[in-house]
């Protein structure tokens, strides 16, 4: 059963003390349900006829508030998500309209309704240790629907309520630290968390007496604001979601309407956004990413082995990465192997520069000096676990793990970062295949949440809790997918990749391509994500899953040519239209799904989204993939039923 948020009310002297509580620690953020607005209710009552002289409010330990509690919105009506929002107005507003000032003391995490909450009170204090500030709302497809649109541009002006309500959202929903909040004029004071309480408490008695000044907020340059701002979001999200133009619609419109108006035109809004196919994807996609992948259905029970050391075959860019995130997060002795020293040498002085950024210097040293490695396997031998990030090719990866058994000991679990190679295959000639699995990892390392850990018929337990569990240490959100040709991410990216280079063959110019991919609301043109990658690196998986799945995976012309460093080659002129190649690609990555799925790839469809939000960088307003095919009525055409209703093997 999820915890309750209460406002519990105390007195400190003439000062009345609120403190946002759900009887948890600071893990279990406090949420805005129904029952934390009733519990509101009854304190904005004894409030508004008790003898105060001001108010403070504040979270529990760490945590202010994490705002609307999203578990409530899946499925909801027009009339439902219009009665949230004027109960949210309704409430914020008798706590503004309080007959003495009001101090909302941030002391931790603060988000959405959290932040509404705080600027609906007089003023704000906020921790100098808060790294945790923002409306997440346009990036779950919605907006500050409970007086945000209207309380902040009135309170700081239209760039910077644009900034934090549009701008910082759509910046894979970039986050405010407290000295920025007060910065932006948010936050009234920066305190140091200390004395944090009785100096929020100290200022609401200053207020008491002398009311805050404040500048008025600077609206002379609207029109270029906002000109730029919709263009800035026509680049994001290419009008396939709705919500940042209704957010900008609204923070203009606070500059003429009353607050009550305001409050109005968000409630009507919302009514229509939140019932509606985006804001509904985006709710799946967060609570995957944020509730399922932390606790993954799959997730292995066995006992994982304790690593103290770890061992990196390759000195190459992907490798340095790797062993960067190992040592910045694990803190232990790294051994980096490569075929010539100056590599192992460059890459040692790259890691530890890597692990120490920002970082106090004693801290990036004592990191660095973790990194040791040479040509040869000398330190190897007490590894926990060992790596290789090799070059892409079967039989380098094989000589390398069969190296590796003869040096490392016998319950040093081996993995591989292959990409889309059989790990099956290249633990077959060894001893003991049961240690061997996939880590894959994803470009950039740091910034990619996703580990893809793969399994064999072979794999152990042991193995597998092993590099799950150090994956989880790295901060990434692992999912777990059996010994197939390309996995997931990159089986249905190339699928995807070979009707595009499709298109182009048949003589459809790369810009009208690319806009039509784009007009799905994806965050990067195909052109500029192939040079991201690298035409050699595509050409070179697309070649692997042709040798699995010939007839699904041709070869491209196209892609051969530009990973030879030419031009794409055009084989026939039949140009498709924008529609026919939106169409096209998502039957491919429809098709392509359903086939992980009834091969037992993974275990259900949210497996596949999951990879898609958080290795590829898919928008959570498509919910990953399978929830925008299952809202458009694709899958139920192509397959007879949604992949809601489908797990591994066969529809639920």
């Amino acid at each position: 059963m999820a915890p309750v948020t209460e406002f519990k009310l105390a007195r400190a002297g003439d000062v009345a003390l609120l403190t946002i509580d759900n009887g948890e620690n600071w893990t279990k953020p406090t949420f805005f349900g129904e029952t934390a607005l009733q519990s509101l209710e009854r304190t904005l009552r004894e409030l508004e006829t008790g003898d105060f002289t001001a108010a403070v409010i504040t979270g529990k330990p760490f945590f202010f508030a994490a705002g609307a509690d999203i578990t409530e919105f899946p499925g909801i009506s027009r009339e439902r998500a219009i009665e949230g929002a004027r109960a949210g107005h309704e409430l914020f507003g008798r706590l503004r309209a309080l007959p003495f000032p009001t101090v909302a003391a941030i002391n931790g995490a603060c988000l959405g309704g959290g932040v509404e909450l705080a600027l609906h009170c007089t003023a704000r204090t906020i921790s100098s240790a808060v790294r945790h500030f923002a409306f997440p709302e346009v990036f779950l497809g919605l907006f500050p629907a409970w007086g945000g649109t209207q309380l902040l541009p009135r309170l700081v002006g239209p760039e910077a309520a644009v900034k934090v309500i549009v701008s910082n959202p759509l910046r894979q929903n970039r986050m405010l630290k407290a000295a920025e909040v007060a910065e932006l004029g948010i936050a009234d004071r920066l305190i140091e968390p200390v004395e944090f309480v009785d100096d929020s408490l100290a200022f609401a008695r200053e207020l008491a007496a002398r009311p805050p000044d404040r500048a008025e907020p600077d609206w002379s340059d609207t029109t270029t604001i906002f000109r730029r701002a919709r263009t800035a979001v026509d680049d994001a999200v290419h009008g396939a979601a709705p919500a940042p133009y209704v957010a900008l619609d609204l923070i203009e419109g606070a500059r003429e309407w009353p607050v009550e108006e305001g409050y109005r035109r968000e409630e009507d809004a919302i009514g229509e956004l939140l019932p509606g196919p985006q804001a509904q994807a985006s709710i799946y996609a967060f609570q995957l990413v944020e509730q399922r992948a932390k606790r993954h259905p799959e997730r292995p029970t066995a006992s994982p082995r304790e690593v103290r050391k770890v061992g990196i075959v390759g000195g190459g860019l992907m490798a340095r990465q790797i062993a960067a995130l190992f040592l910045r997060r694990l803190e232990v002795p790294i051994v980096i192997r490569d075929v010539k020293q100056e590599i192992v040498d460059e890459a040692i002085a790259d890691i530890g520069i890597e692990a120490g950024k920002r970082l106090d210097e004693p801290k990036a040293r004592f990191l660095a000096s973790l990194a040791a490695g040479g040509t040869d396997y000398a330190g190897f031998g007490g590894c926990d676990l060992v790596l290789e990030a090799v070059f892409e090719q079967l039989d380098v990866k094989q000589q390398v793990l069969d190296e590796l058994e003869d040096v490392v000991g016998d319950d040093c679990i081996l993995a591989t970062n292959t990409s889309a190679l059989s790990v099956t295959d290249m633990a077959a000639s060894l001893r003991r295949p049961e240690r061997v699995v996939g880590m894959h990892f994803f470009n950039p390392v740091a910034l990619m949440p996703l580990l893809e850990v793969v399994r064999t018929e072979e794999t152990s337990g042991e193995a597998l809790a092993t590099v799950w569990t150090v994956g989880e240490q790295l901060r990434k959100r692992p999912i777990l997918v059996r010994d197939a040709p390309g996995f997931v991410v990159n089986r249905i990216l190339t699928r995807m990749t070979r009707v595009i280079m499709d298109a182009i063959e048949h003589g459809t110019p790369v810009e009208e391509v690319d806009e039509a991919v784009m007009s799905l609301g994806m965050p990067m043109a195909p052109s500029v994500l192939l040079q991201m990658v690298g035409p050699r690196v595509a050409n070179h998986v697309l070649e692997r899953m042709h040798e699995a799945f010939p007839d699904r995976f041709p070869l491209s012309p196209a892609l051969a040519s530009l990973a030879d460093g030419g031009e794409p080659v055009v084989v026939d002129h039949a140009p498709r239209s924008g529609e026919q190649i939106v169409e096209d690609v998502l039957e491919a990555v429809a098709d392509e799904t359903h086939r992980l799925l009834e091969e037992s790839v993974v275990l259900e469809a949210a497996d596949v989204d999951t990879g898609l939000l958080l290795g590829a960088g898919w928008p959570f307003f498509l919910g990953g993939i399978t929830k925008h095919l299952d809202q458009i009525g694709m899958s139920e055409r192509l397959f007879g039923h949604r992949f809601a209703e489908m797990r591994a093997g066969a529809p639920a």
